[in-house]
């Protein structure tokens, strides 16, 4: 088992230590436990630090001096999401926290704790990655401050950076480190950012033109793959990026770029230029095949959180994957709000049937066990393969998507494989229920002409209510989401009820929707309003858009222009109208009904204010006069009207996590 904190003996060496921003979980769907297991397994020695108090470098210093490296991460959750709210308000909670308590990770936690290792340990070098560091890896919008910040390489002064799924890449690195050579000089490996001065750019070129070298022996499982030279493409660089007049368009078009370059066998290698320095995206790593994906599975991990959190009541994380099965990763569904396809990557990796089900066995034999397993599947469920047979010979289309505005022709839809998968795992003995809970893709789901998926998703799969993910009702709301048409959700809705009023089954669909996001104006939400007035109920979930990197929406939402079209594009911004919206979608609370009032004031609808059926809100009401200034100054700076509590927050006592999700 990977060291942690003061289980190393005197005088024994470590070779690479983690720092975590988690508390520390042996199992395979926390990052940290899963790449310090294969590290392990290639034979290196390895330290984990959890969660340190970033406050002294004492925590810092507990393993000693790593040989290789250290390799740093905020944890599964970027810090500054678990750490606040949309609306600036520090949390209370960190299920990744023992006791799930807040306040053991520090704001942008990758830079503090790097900012410590150097006080400790000035030569040593330093690897960072984790969802944090690979959001961030070249020029940001940060929602929290307002403002551009630079890649986190450059403000980490890490050595390299690791982003996406990082176990090809850190097995890598660890080998090159071994053989003497130090993490800034590595140039060459998938999946990394590194930086050089810009007189040496020729090394670029060279990489470059070697690429299919460089990765063929990664690409020994993916024999249909084509292996080509990559092209450089050079980003606006950060003087561009600040240029007060056309600095935004800058963003877009480098936002655009590097949302154009995510899969491993057809993406350039891009540059972003600091002065003197540039930093240098690598392509992504190749995917993992069946076989390899299947073998992270078999480590021996204890599946558990560490004991010295016992005391606490464990982590609350654990909870939602111990009886859980990952089935696949990667997402081509290409929802704006999402950072999938920029971590991930939108090419689907999945394991085999075989390797589901003895891990599903193993499950049974696990304390706690009742029957059943909680979920079976990935960033979208019934994703199971790559989209079409042209991805698996030369990557994903660069300005096409797979689902959006409507199926791709080439879009190959297929749930047998994952039905063969679901079939066996209900068999199993010991299993009562195999349940689906990461989300389908509804859209998808419809495009299989064969109904046996839907059918048997009603009759085994759901435990009482399906979560899915329309997101809205507005047709100009969903094109900047890149969700399906409206009438794509009604269709499904419909085929829903039908199958189980078939069944005989009394089972309900549970759909989210998002406020505010880019695109979506105050009058969208009314027309969300009335169609859940017309419809009937009122949606159990509702999620403020929140600004994170990494996403499609967030460069809207910063630059005001939808990068794949150039054009300009509405995006609320004041703290009232962002209340408005919410409110409409759920206006049924009467704890909203005087936001609701002041909407359709604001729109001219008092037409729905009063008695009638078809109203949405009882009786009359005269909004007060607004003040946009201060709406606006609100929430150009989340966090200003929390000064206090932020300087509270930064103890032990402080705030945890967020109901960030991902599309479905």
């Amino acid at each position: 088992m990977p060291v942690c904190k003061e289980d190393l003996s005197p005088g024994s060496e470590l070779d690479i230590i983690f720092v975590t921003g988690d508390a520390y979980v042996d199992h395979p769907s926390f990052g940290t436990a899963l790449l310090a297991r294969i590290l392990e397994n290639q034979g290196y020695r390895v330290g984990i630090i959890a969660q340190p108090d970033w406050r002294s470098t004492r925590d810092f210093t507990r393993l000693g001096r790593p040989r290789l490296a250290f390799f740093v991460t905020a944890g599964n959750m970027d810090s500054m999401v678990a750490n606040y709210t949309v609306a600036g308000k520090p949390r209370k909670d960190d299920a990744y926290s023992p006791g799930g308590l807040g306040g053991r990770r520090p704001d942008r936690a990758t830079l503090v704790y790097c900012t410590r290792i150097r006080e400790a340990f000035k030569q040593t070098d330093i690897v960072i990655g984790g969802i944090e560091a690979s959001l961030r890896r070249f020029a940001h919008y940060d929602y929290w401050s307002n403002s551009l910040r630079r890649s986190m390489l450059i403000d980490s002064k890490a050595d390299l950076l690791v982003y996406g799924m990082a176990e090809r890449s850190v097995v890598e690195i660890a080998r090159q480190l071994s053989a003497g050579r130090r993490a800034g000089e590595l140039q060459h490996i998938p999946g990394t950012l590194w930086r050089c001065r810009a007189e040496d750019a020729q090394s670029i070129q060279v990489i470059a033109d070697t690429w299919p070298s460089l990765i063929q022996d990664d690409a020994a499982g993916l024999p249909e793959a084509r292996l080509l030279p990559r092209k450089i493409q050079n980003l606006p660089g950060w003087e561009d990026l600040k240029d007060p007049r056309l600095g935004k368009n800058h963003y877009s078009q480098s936002f655009l770029a590097q949302h154009r370059n995510t899969d491993a066998l057809n993406a350039d290698i891009l540059t972003e230029a600091y002065g003197p320095w540039l930093v240098v995206q690598n392509p992504p790593a190749l995917p993992l095949s069946a076989s390899e994906f299947d073998a992270l599975y078999t480590l021996p991990f204890t599946r558990t959180f560490h004991p010295d959190y016992l005391e606490a009541g464990g982590v609350p994380a654990i909870e939602e994957v111990r009886f859980s099965l990952v089935s696949s990763r990667g997402c081509f569904g290409g929802c704006s709000f999402c950072a999938l396809t920029f971590h991930q990557g939108r090419r689907i990796q999945a394991r085999s049937g075989d390797s589901l089900v003895r891990e599903a066995e193993l499950l049974t034999r696990l304390p706690g066990f009742k029957g059943y397993i909680h979920d079976v599947g990935g960033p979208t469920a019934n994703f199971r393969r790559p989209a079409c047979e042209k991805q698996r010979r030369v990557g994903v289309c660069k300005d096409r998507q797979c689902l959006h505005p409507r199926l791709c022709n080439q879009l190959v839809v297929d749930h047998q494989d994952y039905l063969g998968v679901l079939r066996r795992l209900r068999s199993l003995e010991g299993i009562k229920k195999v349940f689906i809970r990461s989300g389908i893709r509804f859209d998808y789901l419809l495009g299989d002409s064969n109904g046996e998926f839907l059918t048997e998703l009603c009759a085994h799969h759901v435990s009482g209510k399906l979560k899915v993910a329309p997101e809205h009702i507005s047709p100009r709301a969903l094109a900047a989401m890149g969700k399906p048409r409206p009438e794509v959700f009604q269709q499904f809705a419909h085929a829903f009820k039908n199958t189980n009023q078939r069944l005989g089954k009394n089972q309900f669909m549970v759909p989210y929707f998002i406020s505010s996001h880019p695109g979506t104006t105050l009058a969208d939400a009314l027309e969300l309003a009335l169609y859940f007035r017309d419809q009937g109920g009122t949606p159990e979930q509702v999620q403020d858009f929140y600004p994170t990197p990494g996403t499609l929406a967030t460069c809207m939402y910063y630059t005001g222009i939808d990068p794949r079209t150039g054009r300009e594009i509405y995006v609320s911004r004041s703290y009232q109208e962002k209340a408005m919206q919410r409110a409409l979608l759920q206006f049924r609370d009467p704890k909203n009904h005087g936001k609701v009032r002041q909407a359709l004031e604001t729109l001219g609808r008092t037409d729905l204010i009063g008695q009638g059926k078809q109203c949405l809100v009882p009786g009359a009401f005269k909004s007060p006069p607004g003040k946009p200034g201060a709406d606006q100054k609100r929430h150009q700076n989340p966090k200003s009207r929390h000064r206090s509590s932020e300087n509270r927050r930064n103890t032990p006592g402080g705030r945890g996590r967020s109901n960030h999700r991902t599309s479905k």
